[in-house]
């Protein structure tokens, strides 16, 4: 009886690739590393949106009416 050849397609390659990089990242730092996706804004930068949703939070219609 012959035997199944066991195929190994691109997507199993990256998912064993994937692990194997969690695992030595966990090995170099002891647990594992998030990475934050958004970038920590500045509050002193101009940021005219945020401005925006100060005023509509405070409650303060005067921006509507000039």
């Amino acid at each position: 009886m012959k035997q199944k050849k066991l195929k190994i397609t691109l997507e199993d390659f990256i998912l064993a690739n994937r692990k194997a990089a969690r695992m030595e990242e966990i090995e170099r730092h002891g647990r594992q590393v998030q990475s934050r996706r958004m970038v920590h804004k500045s509050k002193k930068t101009y940021d005219r949106n945020r401005l925006k949703r100060a005023v509509i939070k405070s409650g303060d219609g005067s921006f509507l009416y000039y």
